[in-house]
């Protein structure tokens, strides 16, 4: 997949920095920040903004997104609170959200949690149909499923039809990170034309936020100012080392 110039699913993974500020002038400075950064991709996490009900405030943020984000890819998350962010909506209000994102023309990956919508499938074709391409995500704050577990849920995100499948898991010992890493090679290897992108948080798990160039994790996520997951690491740090070991490579 290529957005913007930038290749999606091969190579060095793309660099992801979250935007996490909560009042609109922070947010807007901060995306014109990035938007001068290493950074290959910028996502804004609007459920950290304290007026992501207030349509027109949203779309001031939108407005300043399509100035600064012509070069970068910009990625649209809302997270809820199930999924380990700070945002709680209803569905319609959530869909009006949506709906906001694709009218806006600036965005151009919105993150869907694929297993907390009734019907993902028939919703990821409403998004394309709208001009989005689509991340379908599923967080597990607590533990590391199954190897089979984690298997079927990237295949169940993929087979609803969507453009890039995410995966992150809380590992309990370093055999859970490498059960993740061993399925995101898996699956990366059945299905190429999928990119997929699989962490293992926390400390213990920081090495699989590095090494996706090895085992097929196609983005990985790194912070500027606030992190938006435990043991992510600062951008700058990120983004040297990912050069150091695709020049290796």
């Amino acid at each position: 997949m290529e957005i913007k110039g930038k290749t999606i699913g091969t190579g060095k993974p793309l660099l992801c920095v979250p935007v996490m500020e909560s009042n609109k002038e922070e947010i807007i400075d901060e995306l014109r920040t990035l938007a001068k950064s290493e950074a290959d991709i910028v996502e804004w996490r609007i459920d950290t903004f304290v007026d992501y009900k207030n349509y027109n405030a949203v779309r001031e943020v939108f407005a300043a997104a399509a100035e600064c984000m012509k070069e970068k890819i910009f990625l649209y998350t809302f997270r809820t609170k199930k999924q380990g962010g700070m945002g709680e909506l209803a569905p319609d209000e959530l869909n009006d959200l949506h709906d906001l994102a694709a009218e806006s023309g600036c965005v151009d990956l919105l993150d869907l949690e694929f297993f907390e919508e009734e019907h993902p499938a028939r919703k990821i074709r409403k998004l394309h149909k709208q001009g989005l391409k689509v991340i379908a995500s599923h967080h597990d704050f607590y533990e590391t499923p199954d190897r089979e577990v984690m298997k079927m849920l990237l295949e169940q995100m993929c087979a609803g039809g969507a453009d890039i499948v995410k995966l992150a898991v809380m590992p309990q010992n370093m055999e859970d990170v490498l059960k993740l890493l061993s399925v995101t090679y898996e699956f990366k290897e059945e299905n190429p034309d999928t990119p997929v992108i699989t962490m293992s948080m926390g400390k213990m798990g920081m090495i699989s936020r590095l090494c996706g160039e090895s085992f097929g994790s196609a983005i990985t996520f790194a912070a500027h100012k606030k992190a938006s997951a435990p043991g992510q690491m600062e951008m700058h740090e990120v983004a040297d080392i990912l050069e150091r070991i695709h020049k290796i490579m």
